[in-house]
């Protein structure tokens, strides 16, 4: 009998309506880590986003049985397609044979940016992907599949993709109204290298299929993806389509997808590309001749697709490496009048003002406030897959988040980042999103030495569960029982999430005590100081910096000067 598979609340938490100039996403091939692993990073960022992980457990499907897709936007009915016989185990964006799957998206150019009619849109092909696909190579083949088949009704993105042994960059864009499906290309990011994206299309020219280029393929031979020295596939028509729609005229050799696609614009380079630049710039040499083209001269020399790191990166690398204001460039958030006296990285929205008639931007760095959630998805070869498989979760502002392990193999989500524990609307006492806005929204007050009491007690916990990891993943490796192996992942996540919870619940008491009032109180071991007597001492009351004082006098010193 038919059975329907309902999905009314398909990666809504993950995936809003509002995601133009949203995400960032770092990809680190296994011979650019230090340990050997597959990276993937990714924030998602909207102001609408609340920050949980979703958990859908494998399954074996009857035939004749469907899955019913609505959008996850609108949550209205999408599309209805056949249930393969078997669909994987997914903990948010990782399935149980370590893919993990992150994105950005970049619109494109209208009308291709309103996506095809009927389809699937980009959330759910995620979804669908990670139920389906064991490795990079099968999720690229599904996602052709599934678009050529069904259509897609999205404009353009950028996906990364992790297995235990590669990573890809794999980009779309929707054929709009003219015909069903879309045009893609995707790219192995060669090993030894990092790659990133940060809603711009980013591929441009690529190695195309023939006699002399043996390591591309169109998706006419897609079969043929699983031949280990292809490292490109594209679809057939994604020059054609573009000749026909009067987009490109030249040479296939000489076609460029994102040029193609998704032309770069002041706000494409400045707000986007920008952010990869930031990444590249930390952790290779060389980075400042892109300086630049990163703060908007499309004329300048262009970001590379991907660059060799000056060193091998660690998970702790890439959370790091997800931290980051433009400290140390000319876009630096922490040093221009709108940081204020504290030095706050922060600048509300709108970007883009005017002032006497001339337009202004305010810069989007990585670290942004309305992170819902971010990841360091770590996938591991030589681990079982799910031991091997691991998201570094982490809700609200990459800069003052803290990473939690939780195992792709777990069947109980944490409970502090349970689907369901509060929403946007709703707040929950035992919820981490809630937790970690209170922290962040009172650290905006006095950011510059707020943030390092939080950046102290993150410290801490991240290399405690970062040594944990290693230890567990070493007495856990040769465990044959499954049962016994998930009931050891659900304990180590859940442990290390709680204990999170309770450190963070502290630092939120700690903070208020110090900081009431535009005090800062002493603290000697995690208390607040005080006589013997009980009397709280050692209070400090800064002055504001020399020149907040100058605007102040500038602006009203006939007021407040003394007489």
């Amino acid at each position: 009998m038919k059975r329907i598979i309902l999905l009314l609340t398909l990666f809504t938490f993950l995936l809003s309506p509002f995601t133009s100039n949203a995400c960032t996403n770092l990809i680190v091939s296994k011979g650019a880590s230090a340990d050997g692993s597959t990276f993937i990073t990714y924030a998602a960022d909207s102001h609408t986003r609340y920050g949980q992980l979703r958990y859908c457990p494998a399954a074996d499907h009857e035939p004749g049985e469907t899955l019913r897709l609505y959008n996850y936007g609108s949550l209205k009915f999408q599309l209805e397609i056949p249930q393969p016989a078997h669909t994987y185990q997914v903990v948010g964006f990782i399935n149980e044979h370590q893919l993990a799957i992150g994105e950005t998206t970049w619109g494109g150019i209208s009308p291709l940016d309103k996506g095809n009619a009927e389809g699937i849109d980009y959330g759910n092909l995620i979804y669908v992907t990670l139920q389906r696909a064991k490795n990079c190579r099968e999720a690229i083949k599904v996602m052709a599949e599934l678009v050529a088949t069904y259509g897609y009704s999205d404009g353009g993105e950028s996906f990364s993709l992790a297995d235990p042994n590669e990573a890809w960059i794999f980009e779309i864009t929707s054929k709009g109204h003219f015909e069903k499906g879309a045009v893609w290309v995707a790219r192995r990011v060669p090993d030894g290298y990092i790659c990133g994206h940060a809603n711009q299309a980013r591929i441009t020219t690529f190695p195309w299929e023939g006699k002399k280029v043996k390591n591309s393929l169109s998706s006419k031979n897609i079969k043929r993806i699983f031949d280990r020295d292809i490292e490109c596939v594209y679809s057939e028509d994604v020059a054609s389509f573009a000749r026909k729609q009067g987009l490109y005229s030249g040479k296939d050799a000489d076609f460029s997808f994102a040029d193609t696609y998704n032309p770069l614009t002041f706000s494409g380079l400045r707000a986007c590309e920008a952010r990869v630049y930031a990444m590249f710039n930390r952790c290779a040499d060389g980075m400042q001749r892109y300086e630049k083209y990163a703060m908007g001269d499309d004329t300048a020399e262009r970001l590379p697709l991907w660059v060799k790191p000056n060193r091998k990166l660690s998970v702790q690398d890439c959370m790091a490496l997800m931290r980051d204001h433009f400290e140390g460039t000319p876009m630096d958030m922490t040093n221009d009048v709108g940081a204020g006296p504290f030095h706050c990285p922060y600048r509300w929205r709108p970007m883009d003002f005017e002032v006497d008639g001339k337009k202004y931007v305010h810069e989007r760095a990585i670290s942004t406030q309305q992170t819902g959630f971010s990841f360091v998805a770590q996938c591991r070869s030589w681990l079982p897959s799910k031991l091997g498989g691991i998201l570094w979760f982490g809700v609200d502002d990459t800069y003052s988040t803290c990473y939690c392990p939780v195992y792709c193999g777990v069947t109980q989500v944490p409970v502090c980042f349970e689907e369901g524990n509060g929403s946007m609307s709703r707040y929950s006492e035992t919820a981490a999103f809630w937790l970690f806005n209170r922290v962040s929204n009172f650290c905006y007050l006095r950011y510059d030495s707020m943030i390092v009491d939080v950046q102290r007690v993150q410290r801490e916990l991240e290399d405690e569960f970062v040594t944990d990891e290693q230890a567990y993943c070493r007495r856990w490796a040769q465990e044959d029982n499954e049962t016994r192996l998930v009931g050891a992942l659900n304990r180590f996540s859940n442990d290390r999430a709680e204990k999170m919870m309770r450190r963070w619940h502290e630092l939120d008491q700690l903070l208020l005590m110090k900081y009431i009032d535009g005090n800062i109180k002493t603290v000697e071991n995690g208390r607040i100081k005080t006589t013997p007597t009980g009397v709280v001492t050692g209070i400090k009351q800064p002055p504001y910096p020399a020149w907040f004082y100058r605007l102040i006098v500038n602006d009203h010193g006939d007021v407040l000067q003394e007489r």
